[in-house]
């Protein structure tokens, strides 16, 4: 077709948004050092074109490495190890090669979902003008959704007036149990607070034929949002799992305006987080996300007890706030406090890892926001960690026994 008769408007929302919104998603997610050869790479890999660009791109780069790793030597060349001859600079080029190869197919695979994130608006690409949905409820319902949104992390920032806006554009919707809710692989337009009412979701992975369980759902609690964060087909399918579920739908354009800033700060806030954590330092940034993706926030008073000493263990802690405290109680009724948890401290992984009750009881000091894991997450988020877990429970072996 001849896009010449095409309005400016017409073409910059036919042909230019849909390029340059993913594009500028992904330079701000990457933050490369280079940002025009990352542009490069990155329209190669969108278009699946490949070009002597690709090539002239690396090229660029190692000469850029090359140079580092010259000036890197001149400053250790009282070092005798640190060798600055050509022959070294080549063998140095070649693994350089070896890691833009491996760099470039990582950035392919990224593509996709870094292309459909958050909206980016400029001069250029104007955003629509925002029009408020309301839909009808009665002062029952109104009071119902208003004690639902206050249960709520996600929509703890809000201003008093979001809220309020969120609150009008929100549609009330009842299922039982077995209905599915949403279905992995299809559009997602809305997300759902729960009002009441249990949910599990299930999660079909390439190399198992059979779902997954991962997360289970409940009152207060979300879902949805990241098929709207990212403009993506729903990852998972949620079921239902007991009569007279509610939930409360939010539309795409209400949770654009008006939500995502504060769901998108609360993922950065997690990620921020995680990647603090002693344990997860060797984990990969796609690995965090997905782990901030998985967690639930849990605020405990102080003198709550947390995990109980014999119960089936179903959550993996990490103290995100606050103080907290293991004990356990022996078989003479002695009970002794065997560790202390502060920020970044993590617990509740034994009882995962071997399938066997909870070891000793955790009970809270201060007040505590701890970030939990449902077993199912733990096991596929945390997989590559098992060694490191299982060091930390030489921690644990004088209470891992009765007491003698």
């Amino acid at each position: 077709a001849d896009n010449s008769s095409w309005s400016n408007e017409e073409y910059l929302e036919k042909k230019v948004r849909c390029l340059v919104e993913p594009l500028i998603t992904s330079i701000l997610i990457e933050k490369p050092r280079e940002p025009v050869l990352f542009m490069i790479e990155w329209l190669q890999n969108y278009s699946g074109v490949t070009s002597n660009t690709g090539i002239n791109t690396e090229r660029a780069e190692l000469q850029f490495l090359r140079k580092e790793m010259i000036k890197y030597n001149k400053n250790y060349k009282e070092d005798p190890s640190a060798a600055t001859d050509d022959e070294s600079i080549e063998d140095d080029e070649d693994k350089f090669e070896e890691e833009l190869k491996q760099k470039k197919a990582k950035n392919a695979s990224k593509v996709q979902r870094n292309s459909v994130s958050a909206e980016a608006f400029g001069t250029f690409n104007k955003k629509k003008d925002y029009v408020p949905r309301v839909i009808s409820k009665s002062p029952e319902q109104m009071k119902r959704i208003s004690e639902t949104l206050e249960k709520s992390i996600l929509f703890n920032t809000l201003q008093p007036k979001e809220k309020e806006t969120v609150l009008l554009a929100m549609e009330e919707k009842r299922f039982v149990n077995g209905d599915t809710v949403i279905q992995q692989g299809d559009q997602g337009d809305i997300l759902y607070l729960i009002e009441s009412g249990y949910y599990e979701c299930f999660k079909l992975f390439k190399e198992n034929p059979e779902p997954v369980m991962v997360k289970k759902y409940g009152s207060g609690e979300f879902f949805g949002e990241l098929a709207l964060l990212y403009n993506s087909p729903r990852a998972a399918s949620i079921f239902s799992k007991s009569d007279d579920c509610v939930c409360w739908a939010l539309d795409r354009e209400t949770f654009n305006n008006i939500v995502k800033d504060a769901s998108m700060r609360r993922r950065e806030k997690y990620v921020k987080f995680l990647k603090s954590v002693d344990i997860l330092r060797t984990l990969m940034d796609n690995e965090i996300d997905q782990i901030a993706d998985a967690i639930k926030e849990e605020k405990v008073v102080p003198e709550e007890q947390v995990i109980k000493q014999g119960d089936l263990g179903d959550k993996f802690y990490i103290l995100e706030e606050g103080k907290a405290i293991a004990y356990k109680t022996f078989e003479d009724g002695v009970t002794e406090d065997v560790m202390k948890y502060s920020d970044g401290n993590y617990f509740g992984e034994l009882a995962l890892m071997r399938d066997l009750p909870r070891a000793a009881s955790v009970k809270t000091i201060t007040d505590c926001t701890f970030l939990s894991l449902e077993r199912g997450s733990f096991k596929r988020l945390l997989g590559p960690l098992e060694n490191l877990l299982k060091k930390n429970s030489e921690l644990y072996q004088r209470f891992s026994s009765d007491k003698k």
